[in-house]
């Protein structure tokens, strides 16, 4: 290195030195604001997301709704640790989320071709799932109609259970739609109304995260990062937040 490549060599050192010290001296007060005492928030301040209003059906009939009802309640039967699917309020989320941009899969690209592929592709319908639902439902009621001469809303456990375990297996044609499709759509729905948060229409009463022992949308878990492998003691909140937020008093 000669001499005239020393001064630039200087300030070079001089100016990684002195960010060196800026940094250190910055992350010393750096910091997360810890709130203490009253939330910085008022009852009615939140925007939860836009969700359908509650109360009557959105997108099925009376009599698709029944249906829907009836299988969602098999899916998920009642026993001693939760309600049914039905009594959780699963209908109600598949009606809302059909009624939503989820029953035209306004957000996937559903142009062709369409073709069978092979499992590890994927969907490969070109039926979007309103589509599956209206097909599936009026395909069911046709085959229950002619094989039990009764609608399935109106089968028994045991009938329910029969169809269901044909749909799931292919042993049940549906015109219109691949009965395992059909059948994985609503189980697949069934499954996320049960889990998901109350503010959609399913897990009623948050069900299944009392069952679970799942705290919901807390805004701060903190205290509990720590805590591994054990219980808290929470009682779950949905994004809507708890009912007293909504009381006016």
């Amino acid at each position: 290195m000669n001499k005239q490549e020393q001064p630039g060599t200087s300030r070079r050192q001089f100016l990684l030195s002195t960010t060196a010290v800026i940094l250190l001296a910055t992350a010393g007060k750096a910091g997360a604001v810890i709130i203490k005492g009253a939330a910085p928030w008022t009852p009615f301040d939140y925007s939860p997301p836009q969700t359908l209003e509650p109360g009557g059906w959105h997108f099925f009939t009376p009599q698709e709704a029944a249906a829907v009802e009836a299988i969602v309640e098999r899916l998920i039967p009642a026993d001693e640790l939760s309600v049914s699917g039905k009594d959780a309020g699963c209908a109600e989320f598949i009606d809302r989320q059909l009624a939503g941009s989820f029953g035209t899969f306004e957000r996937l690209y559903m142009q062709g071709p369409f073709q069978a592929g092979v499992p590890e592709q994927g969907d490969q319908s070109s039926l979007v799932p309103q589509q599956r639902y209206r097909v599936g439902l009026a395909g069911l009621e046709s085959y229950c109609q002619d094989i039990f001469k009764q609608s399935f809303a109106d089968l028994s456990a045991d009938q329910r259970d029969k169809v269901l375990t044909g749909l799931q297996n292919g042993d049940i044609t549906l015109k219109g739609i691949d009965a395992k499709l059909f059948f994985a759509t609503i189980l697949t729905n069934t499954m996320e109304g049960f889990f998901a948060d109350p503010i959609y229409g399913g897990n009623r009463d948050m069900v299944s995260w009392k069952m679970l022992g799942f705290p919901g949308a807390r805004y701060d878990y903190r205290d509990y990062v720590e805590m591994h492998n054990q219980k808290i003691d929470l009682p779950p909140l949905s994004i809507a937040g708890r009912p007293d937020w909504k009381a006016k008093g």
